[in-house]
């Protein structure tokens, strides 16, 4: 059976079963329920010393005994990729446990015509879907045995490819049991980045980045797939996950058409430093979580 490796354990986080185990808790232990029981997350995909407290309150809002199945919507950092790519393993290693991809719905996906397929180097090289194994292993832990994942990886889609996609995942939107991760950091600030946007305004350089990425996110809980696209054309917030975000706010915009009501909600936000002059740089995290009836 193909297996993925835990490729960033060891660096980007602990490869100790129980010193990750303990993390999470503590994390989790410390983010309140307030905004679910959460039908899909936005999540960051940094090391966990930088975003691992941050990523809790979108993780602490999932409902685990309902889930069957969680997509794992991810970036892609180091392929070029028009459109979105499948995992060609069978199963996803983590320090915790193995975590099964769900084969099946992989089958159903390609048939669509509009997925490839990333081979085992690139689904290794990339840390935007592997950050959050950890997460769903401990968050699921009690039904280790009773669920599945569906990892895509997202690639430089225009605004018509996020509503293809958007519109291609709203039949398993619709079903309860699935649980939706969108993987992304915001604002990468730095010359390092080449993105050193400045409202003097705002006072120091770190709430500009700050009034900045609340902006984006602001834009993105009132659910409007254009204004987050204008919004991005107008600041060239480099938010990373920014296409995996656009497809799932055109989901959400087709489930409101079939008359779903949906609700989603920023719940935290984080910095990896605070910038104060020009040569510093930091990476924004924020956690965010969403509800819907139908």
């Amino acid at each position: 059976m193909s297996s993925r490796k835990a490729s960033h354990a060891g660096s980007w986080y602990t490869y100790s079963a129980n010193e990750l185990r303990r993390q999470l808790d503590n994390w989790l232990a410390s983010a309140s329920l307030s905004h679910g029981p959460a039908r899909a997350i936005i999540a960051p995909h940094a090391g966990y010393t930088y975003c691992g407290a941050c990523g809790a309150f979108a993780y602490r809002q999932v409902s685990p005994a309902v889930v069957k199945r969680i997509f794992i919507l991810g970036p892609s950092h180091h392929v070029r990729l028009r459109g979105c790519a499948l995992s060609v393993a069978k199963k996803y290693e983590t320090p915790l446990y193995d975590l099964k991809i769900d084969t099946e719905v992989n089958a159903e996906l390609e048939k669509t015509g509009h997925f490839s397929w990333m081979d085992m180097k690139t689904d290794e090289d990339e840390h935007s879907i592997e950050m959050h194994l950890p997460y769903i292993a401990k968050v699921m832990e009690e039904f280790k045995n009773q669920f599945s994942i569906v990892p895509v990886l997202v690639g430089s889609l225009n605004p018509d490819q996020e509503a293809l996609y958007g519109r291609l995942f709203v039949k398993y939107f619709l079903e309860p049991e699935n649980l939706f991760v969108i993987s992304s950091d915001f604002c990468h600030w730095g010359q390092r980045f080449n993105y050193t946007y400045y409202d003097k305004s705002s006072g120091p350089i770190y709430k500009s980045i700050e009034n900045l990425d609340k902006r984006g996110m602001d834009i993105i809980e009132t659910l409007e797939p254009a204004s987050f696209t204008s919004y991005l054309r107008e600041y060239n917030n480099t938010i990373c996950g920014r296409h995996p975000i656009g497809v799932l706010l055109n989901a959400i915009k087709s489930l409101q058409e079939k008359g779903c009501n949906t609700s989603f909600k920023f719940l935290k936000y984080a910095q990896s430093s605070q910038c104060k002059n020009m040569d510093d740089s930091s990476v924004s995290y924020a956690a965010g979580s969403l509800i819907f009836e139908c």
